[in-house]
């Protein structure tokens, strides 16, 4: 079995939370969704958890980061072209997200950002593997 991740963040309105990710094209799983999380799958392998605070505070005695004020992570997503992440960070936009950096363009490595409605970072990257600078 290959190894997998669950991104686990902590939201304020689940119900808006789960429209957002929904409207990304990300395909939530009702069997791990009830009224204080909202399972969605990225990938076969890649997973995001949407977490009522307090059902996230259950999870660590730490506090919780406001992410809108603070950045304690940022979670990069692989796209399969620039076209990949010009579309999903435009559905985010078009669901409430907000612009996080300028587009990033090296040539062989193209990406763009958004915070999602809990200010949590989410980056896009396209990289042309052939086209990767040689290291000295």
């Amino acid at each position: 079995m290959a190894t997998m991740i669950f991104v686990n963040l902590p939201v304020k309105d689940l119900t808006k939370a789960t429209e957002f990710y929904t409207a990304l094209g990300f395909t939530q799983n009702a069997q791990f969704s009830d009224q204080n999380a909202s399972s969605f799958a990225i990938s076969d392998t890649i997973h995001v958890m949407l977490l009522v605070e307090s059902f996230f505070k259950t999870f660590t005695s730490k506090e919780i980061v406001d992410a809108t004020k603070a950045t304690e992570a940022i979670v990069a997503l692989s796209a399969e072209s620039r076209e990949g992440v010009d579309e999903l960070v435009e559905k985010a936009f078009a669901a409430g997200a907000k612009k996080s950096n300028e587009t990033m363009d090296q040539g062989f490595m193209y990406g763009r950002s958004f915070q999602d409605l809990d200010g949590h970072l989410w980056e896009v990257v396209y990289m042309d593997m052939s086209a990767v600078p040689d290291q000295p």
